[in-house]
Protein backbone atom coordinates (compact mmCIF):
# COMPACT_ATOMS: atom_id res chain seq x y z
CA UNK A 1 0.00 0.00 0.00
CA UNK A 2 2.82 2.84 1.45
CA UNK A 3 5.81 3.33 3.28
CA UNK A 4 4.50 3.84 6.67
CA UNK A 5 7.51 6.01 7.62
CA UNK A 6 10.12 4.90 9.95
CA UNK A 7 11.41 2.12 7.65
CA UNK A 8 8.03 0.35 8.04
CA UNK A 9 5.21 -0.74 5.25
CA UNK A 10 1.94 -0.73 5.13
CA UNK A 11 0.20 -3.68 2.86
CA UNK A 12 -2.96 -4.70 1.90
CA UNK A 13 -3.66 -8.68 2.08
CA UNK A 14 -6.43 -9.97 0.26
CA UNK A 15 -6.26 -13.81 1.38
CA UNK A 16 -4.95 -14.78 4.96
CA UNK A 17 -3.32 -17.97 3.49
CA UNK A 18 -1.22 -15.42 2.38
CA UNK A 19 0.37 -14.35 5.45
CA UNK A 20 2.19 -17.22 7.63
CA UNK A 21 0.38 -18.38 10.23
CA UNK A 22 3.04 -18.03 13.13
CA UNK A 23 3.59 -14.40 11.81
CA UNK A 24 -0.24 -13.50 12.30
CA UNK A 25 -0.84 -15.32 15.47
CA UNK A 26 2.41 -13.41 16.88
CA UNK A 27 0.23 -10.24 16.79
CA UNK A 28 -3.03 -11.59 17.81
CA UNK A 29 -1.92 -13.76 20.72
CA UNK A 30 -3.27 -16.59 21.72
CA UNK A 31 -6.17 -16.10 24.14
CA UNK A 32 -8.89 -14.82 21.65
CA UNK A 33 -9.60 -18.32 19.36
CA UNK A 34 -11.46 -15.89 16.91
CA UNK A 35 -8.85 -13.62 15.77
CA UNK A 36 -6.27 -16.61 15.12
CA UNK A 37 -5.29 -17.43 11.60
CA UNK A 38 -6.53 -20.52 12.11
CA UNK A 39 -10.22 -18.90 12.63
CA UNK A 40 -9.93 -16.22 10.40
CA UNK A 41 -8.13 -18.34 7.12
CA UNK A 42 -11.31 -20.96 7.86
CA UNK A 43 -13.58 -18.30 6.78
CA UNK A 44 -12.15 -17.53 3.70
CA UNK A 45 -11.27 -21.15 2.75
CA UNK A 46 -14.51 -22.06 3.81
CA UNK A 47 -16.14 -19.51 1.42
CA UNK A 48 -17.69 -17.68 4.20
CA UNK A 49 -16.32 -14.78 4.46
CA UNK A 50 -15.40 -13.98 0.31
CA UNK A 51 -16.04 -11.20 -2.04
CA UNK A 52 -18.69 -13.70 -3.29
CA UNK A 53 -20.64 -13.52 0.12
CA UNK A 54 -20.04 -9.37 0.40
CA UNK A 55 -16.70 -9.64 2.53
CA UNK A 56 -14.07 -8.69 0.66
CA UNK A 57 -11.04 -9.43 2.33
CA UNK A 58 -8.63 -6.23 2.27
CA UNK A 59 -6.55 -7.51 5.59
CA UNK A 60 -3.70 -4.36 6.74
CA UNK A 61 -0.07 -5.59 7.44
CA UNK A 62 2.48 -3.84 9.33
CA UNK A 63 6.30 -4.64 8.43
CA UNK A 64 9.44 -3.60 9.60
CA UNK A 65 12.69 -3.61 6.76
CA UNK A 66 12.78 -7.29 7.44
CA UNK A 67 9.24 -7.80 6.09
CA UNK A 68 8.52 -9.13 9.59
CA UNK A 69 5.37 -8.61 10.87
CA UNK A 70 4.82 -5.94 13.58
CA UNK A 71 0.80 -5.40 13.50
CA UNK A 72 -1.91 -6.13 11.26
CA UNK A 73 -6.29 -5.60 11.37
CA UNK A 74 -8.46 -7.81 9.83
CA UNK A 75 -10.23 -5.77 7.85
CA UNK A 76 -13.73 -6.03 4.86
CA UNK A 77 -14.72 -4.32 2.25
CA UNK A 78 -18.27 -4.66 2.54
CA UNK A 79 -21.47 -4.42 0.45
CA UNK A 80 -24.50 -5.12 3.30
CA UNK A 81 -24.62 -5.00 6.46
CA UNK A 82 -25.01 -8.59 7.45
CA UNK A 83 -23.16 -11.02 10.14
CA UNK A 84 -21.98 -7.77 12.01
CA UNK A 85 -24.22 -7.30 15.29
CA UNK A 86 -23.89 -3.99 15.54
CA UNK A 87 -26.60 -2.64 13.64
CA UNK A 88 -26.30 0.10 10.72
CA UNK A 89 -28.87 -0.25 8.96
CA UNK A 90 -30.65 3.16 9.79
CA UNK A 91 -27.83 4.59 8.91
CA UNK A 92 -27.27 3.15 5.55
CA UNK A 93 -30.98 3.91 5.04
CA UNK A 94 -30.81 7.53 6.58
CA UNK A 95 -27.41 8.51 4.26
CA UNK A 96 -28.86 7.06 1.15
CA UNK A 97 -32.41 8.95 1.38
CA UNK A 98 -30.31 11.68 1.57
CA UNK A 99 -28.60 10.76 -1.61
CA UNK A 100 -25.39 9.25 -0.67
CA UNK A 101 -24.41 6.22 -1.15
CA UNK A 102 -23.68 3.90 1.71
CA UNK A 103 -21.76 0.93 0.20
CA UNK A 104 -19.59 -0.21 -0.21
CA UNK A 105 -18.05 -0.07 3.78
CA UNK A 106 -14.91 -1.02 5.07
CA UNK A 107 -15.31 -3.10 8.13
CA UNK A 108 -12.59 -4.19 10.76
CA UNK A 109 -14.23 -7.32 12.64
CA UNK A 110 -14.19 -10.90 13.06
CA UNK A 111 -16.92 -11.77 10.68
CA UNK A 112 -20.10 -12.77 12.18
CA UNK A 113 -18.83 -13.17 15.83
CA UNK A 114 -19.94 -10.76 18.16
CA UNK A 115 -16.98 -11.17 20.59
CA UNK A 116 -14.35 -8.26 21.84
CA UNK A 117 -10.84 -8.60 21.41
CA UNK A 118 -8.16 -6.15 20.14
CA UNK A 119 -8.82 -5.31 16.19
CA UNK A 120 -5.13 -3.50 16.18
CA UNK A 121 -3.36 -6.65 16.56
CA UNK A 122 0.24 -5.59 17.50
CA UNK A 123 3.17 -7.98 18.26
CA UNK A 124 4.61 -7.12 21.65
CA UNK A 125 7.51 -5.22 20.65
CA UNK A 126 6.17 -3.06 17.85
CA UNK A 127 6.91 0.11 19.09
CA UNK A 128 4.60 3.16 20.46
CA UNK A 129 3.37 4.32 17.23
CA UNK A 130 2.15 1.00 15.24
CA UNK A 131 -0.82 1.11 16.47
CA UNK A 132 -1.45 5.14 15.10
CA UNK A 133 -0.14 3.79 11.57
CA UNK A 134 -2.69 1.05 11.61
CA UNK A 135 -5.35 3.26 12.14
CA UNK A 136 -4.10 5.95 9.78
CA UNK A 137 -3.79 3.11 7.00
CA UNK A 138 -7.47 1.94 7.82
CA UNK A 139 -8.37 5.39 7.09
CA UNK A 140 -6.31 6.16 3.61
CA UNK A 141 -7.79 2.99 3.00
CA UNK A 142 -11.35 4.07 3.15
CA UNK A 143 -10.71 7.05 1.27
CA UNK A 144 -9.07 5.06 -1.82
CA UNK A 145 -12.14 2.75 -1.40
CA UNK A 146 -14.11 6.04 -1.75
CA UNK A 147 -16.13 3.81 1.47
CA UNK A 148 -18.73 5.88 3.09
CA UNK A 149 -17.48 4.82 6.20
CA UNK A 150 -14.73 2.88 8.59
CA UNK A 151 -16.37 0.50 11.53
CA UNK A 152 -13.96 -1.26 14.02
CA UNK A 153 -16.91 -3.30 16.03
CA UNK A 154 -15.91 -5.58 19.50
CA UNK A 155 -12.72 -3.69 19.77
CA UNK A 156 -10.95 -3.67 23.61
CA UNK A 157 -12.13 -0.74 25.74
CA UNK A 158 -8.58 0.50 25.67
CA UNK A 159 -8.89 0.34 21.41
CA UNK A 160 -12.16 1.71 21.52
CA UNK A 161 -10.69 4.85 23.10
CA UNK A 162 -7.61 5.25 20.86
CA UNK A 163 -9.85 5.37 18.35
CA UNK A 164 -11.74 7.76 19.80
CA UNK A 165 -8.17 9.75 20.12
CA UNK A 166 -8.07 9.39 16.66
CA UNK A 167 -11.27 10.87 15.45
CA UNK A 168 -13.43 7.79 15.51
CA UNK A 169 -17.30 8.22 16.70
CA UNK A 170 -17.67 6.27 19.99
CA UNK A 171 -20.81 3.71 20.01
CA UNK A 172 -21.85 1.43 23.00
CA UNK A 173 -24.00 -1.71 23.48
CA UNK A 174 -24.03 -4.66 25.61
CA UNK A 175 -24.18 -8.19 25.87
CA UNK A 176 -24.86 -10.85 29.01
CA UNK A 177 -21.61 -12.51 30.49
CA UNK A 178 -21.59 -14.94 33.43
CA UNK A 179 -18.44 -13.72 35.53
CA UNK A 180 -17.13 -16.45 37.89
CA UNK A 181 -16.27 -15.60 41.38
CA UNK A 182 -14.31 -18.80 42.21
CA UNK A 183 -17.50 -20.64 42.44
CA UNK A 184 -16.30 -24.47 43.21
CA UNK A 185 -19.41 -26.27 41.90
CA UNK A 186 -22.82 -25.15 40.18
CA UNK A 187 -24.83 -25.23 43.54
CA UNK A 188 -21.93 -23.12 44.78
CA UNK A 189 -23.56 -21.31 41.80
CA UNK A 190 -26.55 -21.19 43.02
CA UNK A 191 -26.23 -19.88 46.30
CA UNK A 192 -25.01 -16.53 45.22
CA UNK A 193 -28.81 -16.42 43.89
CA UNK A 194 -32.15 -15.58 45.91
CA UNK A 195 -34.01 -18.46 46.51
CA UNK A 196 -36.60 -17.53 43.92
CA UNK A 197 -33.97 -17.55 41.14
CA UNK A 198 -32.39 -20.35 43.03
CA UNK A 199 -35.33 -22.56 42.72
CA UNK A 200 -36.07 -21.46 38.88
CA UNK A 201 -32.81 -23.14 37.33
CA UNK A 202 -33.13 -25.86 39.23
CA UNK A 203 -36.19 -26.36 38.39
CA UNK A 204 -35.52 -25.49 34.87
CA UNK A 205 -32.50 -27.88 34.61
CA UNK A 206 -34.87 -30.85 36.08
CA UNK A 207 -37.38 -30.00 33.09
CA UNK A 208 -35.15 -29.60 30.08
CA UNK A 209 -33.96 -33.57 30.69
CA UNK A 210 -37.88 -34.58 30.57
CA UNK A 211 -38.59 -37.74 28.21
CA UNK A 212 -34.87 -39.16 28.56
CA UNK A 213 -33.05 -36.35 27.18
CA UNK A 214 -29.42 -36.84 27.71
CA UNK A 215 -26.28 -34.00 27.57
CA UNK A 216 -22.97 -34.96 26.05
CA UNK A 217 -20.14 -32.45 25.84
CA UNK A 218 -17.33 -33.17 23.44
CA UNK A 219 -14.53 -31.48 22.91
CA UNK A 220 -10.86 -32.28 20.86
CA UNK A 221 -10.28 -35.21 19.61
CA UNK A 222 -13.72 -36.50 21.23
CA UNK A 223 -15.65 -34.62 18.11
CA UNK A 224 -15.61 -36.52 14.96
CA UNK A 225 -17.51 -35.77 11.95
CA UNK A 226 -20.82 -37.00 12.75
CA UNK A 227 -20.80 -34.54 15.44
CA UNK A 228 -20.50 -31.70 12.76
CA UNK A 229 -22.89 -33.13 10.62
CA UNK A 230 -26.05 -32.96 13.28
CA UNK A 231 -24.19 -29.61 14.39
CA UNK A 232 -24.53 -28.00 11.31
CA UNK A 233 -27.84 -29.46 10.42
CA UNK A 234 -29.09 -27.55 13.52
CA UNK A 235 -26.81 -24.39 12.68
CA UNK A 236 -28.97 -24.21 9.35
CA UNK A 237 -32.51 -24.99 10.57
CA UNK A 238 -32.13 -21.69 12.87
CA UNK A 239 -30.09 -19.86 10.18
CA UNK A 240 -33.29 -19.75 7.92
CA UNK A 241 -35.47 -19.52 10.53
CA UNK A 242 -34.30 -16.39 11.90
CA UNK A 243 -32.53 -14.55 9.23
CA UNK A 244 -33.03 -16.84 5.86
CA UNK A 245 -29.42 -18.07 5.15
CA UNK A 246 -27.00 -19.19 7.03
CA UNK A 247 -23.39 -17.11 6.79
CA UNK A 248 -21.15 -20.51 7.68
CA UNK A 249 -20.53 -23.50 5.35
CA UNK A 250 -20.26 -26.97 6.26
CA UNK A 251 -16.79 -26.74 5.22
CA UNK A 252 -16.00 -24.11 7.84
CA UNK A 253 -16.95 -26.64 11.04
CA UNK A 254 -14.58 -29.15 9.04
CA UNK A 255 -12.20 -26.80 9.46
CA UNK A 256 -11.88 -25.13 12.72
CA UNK A 257 -12.54 -28.80 13.90
CA UNK A 258 -9.18 -30.02 12.42
CA UNK A 259 -7.31 -26.59 13.15
CA UNK A 260 -8.98 -26.12 16.44
CA UNK A 261 -10.10 -28.93 18.36
CA UNK A 262 -9.01 -28.29 21.97
CA UNK A 263 -10.72 -24.90 22.09
CA UNK A 264 -14.35 -26.40 20.57
CA UNK A 265 -16.54 -27.12 23.08
CA UNK A 266 -19.51 -28.68 21.49
CA UNK A 267 -22.76 -29.75 23.88
CA UNK A 268 -25.53 -31.68 22.22
CA UNK A 269 -28.22 -33.00 23.86
CA UNK A 270 -30.06 -36.64 22.28
CA UNK A 271 -33.22 -38.24 23.06
CA UNK A 272 -34.00 -41.94 22.30
CA UNK A 273 -30.19 -42.53 20.81
CA UNK A 274 -30.29 -39.34 18.20
CA UNK A 275 -29.52 -35.61 18.36
CA UNK A 276 -31.79 -32.88 19.21
CA UNK A 277 -30.10 -29.63 19.36
CA UNK A 278 -26.67 -28.37 19.79
CA UNK A 279 -24.62 -25.73 21.16
CA UNK A 280 -20.70 -24.25 19.75
CA UNK A 281 -18.54 -22.62 21.93
CA UNK A 282 -15.29 -22.03 21.46
CA UNK A 283 -12.60 -21.78 24.60
CA UNK A 284 -10.28 -18.91 25.37
CA UNK A 285 -7.73 -18.46 27.97
CA UNK A 286 -9.93 -17.93 30.50
CA UNK A 287 -13.49 -17.15 28.82
CA UNK A 288 -15.71 -19.65 27.14
CA UNK A 289 -17.46 -18.01 23.82
CA UNK A 290 -21.14 -19.35 23.10
CA UNK A 291 -21.44 -18.93 19.14
CA UNK A 292 -24.08 -20.96 17.84
CA UNK A 293 -27.54 -22.66 18.63
CA UNK A 294 -29.54 -25.01 16.94
CA UNK A 295 -32.82 -27.53 18.24
CA UNK A 296 -35.11 -29.57 16.37
CA UNK A 297 -38.88 -29.94 17.84
CA UNK A 298 -40.03 -28.08 21.05
CA UNK A 299 -38.23 -28.70 24.09
CA UNK A 300 -38.98 -26.79 27.10
CA UNK A 301 -35.90 -25.39 28.72
CA UNK A 302 -33.86 -27.47 27.32
CA UNK A 303 -31.95 -24.08 25.17
CA UNK A 304 -31.38 -22.84 28.69
CA UNK A 305 -29.69 -26.29 29.70
CA UNK A 306 -27.50 -26.45 26.35
CA UNK A 307 -26.24 -22.63 26.16
CA UNK A 308 -26.39 -21.51 29.57
CA UNK A 309 -26.20 -24.11 31.95
CA UNK A 310 -23.73 -26.48 30.30
CA UNK A 311 -21.73 -23.45 29.84
CA UNK A 312 -21.48 -23.12 33.32
CA UNK A 313 -20.84 -26.15 34.37
CA UNK A 314 -17.56 -26.15 32.01
CA UNK A 315 -16.22 -22.65 33.08
CA UNK A 316 -16.15 -23.65 36.30
CA UNK A 317 -14.59 -27.57 35.73
CA UNK A 318 -12.06 -25.66 34.17
CA UNK A 319 -11.32 -22.76 36.07
CA UNK A 320 -12.65 -20.20 33.75
CA UNK A 321 -13.25 -16.29 34.78
CA UNK A 322 -16.40 -16.28 32.44
CA UNK A 323 -18.91 -17.08 29.79
CA UNK A 324 -19.95 -14.67 26.69
CA UNK A 325 -23.18 -16.19 25.67
CA UNK A 326 -23.40 -14.21 22.31
CA UNK A 327 -25.86 -11.59 21.26
CA UNK A 328 -29.16 -10.32 22.44
CA UNK A 329 -31.53 -11.52 24.79
CA UNK A 330 -32.44 -10.11 28.45
CA UNK A 331 -33.94 -13.81 29.39
CA UNK A 332 -30.13 -14.34 30.19
CA UNK A 333 -29.83 -11.95 33.37
CA UNK A 334 -32.20 -14.63 35.31
CA UNK A 335 -29.74 -16.82 34.44
CA UNK A 336 -26.74 -15.29 36.15
CA UNK A 337 -25.27 -13.63 32.97
CA UNK A 338 -25.61 -9.95 34.01
CA UNK A 339 -25.57 -6.56 31.39
CA UNK A 340 -22.20 -5.64 30.32
CA UNK A 341 -21.02 -2.76 27.76
CA UNK A 342 -19.37 -3.89 24.38
CA UNK A 343 -18.00 -0.95 22.10
CA UNK A 344 -17.67 0.00 18.15
CA UNK A 345 -15.97 2.66 16.83
CA UNK A 346 -17.23 4.50 13.83
CA UNK A 347 -14.99 6.47 11.27
CA UNK A 348 -17.45 8.71 8.28
CA UNK A 349 -16.49 10.46 5.42
CA UNK A 350 -19.06 12.81 4.82
CA UNK A 351 -18.68 15.57 7.75
CA UNK A 352 -22.45 16.41 8.07
CA UNK A 353 -23.77 12.84 7.94
CA UNK A 354 -20.69 12.23 10.85
CA UNK A 355 -22.35 14.97 12.71
CA UNK A 356 -25.83 13.34 12.73
CA UNK A 357 -24.34 9.91 13.51
CA UNK A 358 -22.29 11.50 16.56
CA UNK A 359 -25.84 13.55 17.82
CA UNK A 360 -27.40 10.26 17.89
CA UNK A 361 -24.70 8.48 19.74
CA UNK A 362 -24.22 10.91 22.67
CA UNK A 363 -28.07 9.92 23.09
CA UNK A 364 -27.63 6.62 22.62
CA UNK A 365 -24.69 6.01 24.66
CA UNK A 366 -26.49 7.25 27.36
CA UNK A 367 -29.92 5.28 27.19
CA UNK A 368 -27.55 2.04 27.20
CA UNK A 369 -25.91 3.00 30.26
CA UNK A 370 -29.48 3.61 32.05
CA UNK A 371 -30.88 0.13 30.55
CA UNK A 372 -28.17 -1.74 31.41
CA UNK A 373 -28.36 -0.25 35.27
CA UNK A 374 -32.10 -0.48 35.18
CA UNK A 375 -31.97 -4.30 33.71
CA UNK A 376 -29.37 -5.51 36.47
CA UNK A 377 -31.67 -3.70 39.18
CA UNK A 378 -34.76 -4.91 38.56
CA UNK A 379 -33.59 -8.63 37.03
CA UNK A 380 -30.66 -9.65 38.30
CA UNK A 381 -31.41 -13.00 40.16
CA UNK A 382 -28.41 -12.24 42.60
CA UNK A 383 -28.59 -11.55 46.02
CA UNK A 384 -29.27 -8.36 47.77
CA UNK A 385 -26.43 -7.14 50.48
CA UNK A 386 -29.80 -7.16 52.64
CA UNK A 387 -30.83 -10.43 51.98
Amino acid sequence: MADGGDGVTIKVVQRLAAIPAAEWDACAGADNPFLSHAFLEALEASGSATAETGWLPQHLTLEDQEGRLLGAVPLYLKTHSYGEYVFDWGWASAYERAGGRYYPKLQCAVPFTPVTGPRLLLRPDAGPDAAETLIAAMIELARRHKASSLHVTFPTPAQWQRLGDAGFLLRTGRQFHWENAGYATFDAFLDALNSRKRKQIRRERRDALTGGIEIETVTGDAIRPEHWDVFFRFYRATSDRKWGEAYLTRRFFTLIGERLAERIVLVLARKAGRYIAGALNLMGGDTLYGRNWGCSGDHPFLHFEVCYYRAIDFAIARGLKRVEAGAQGEHKIQRGYLPTPIYSAHWIRDPGFARAVEDFLVRERRAIAQEMEQLEETLSPFKREME
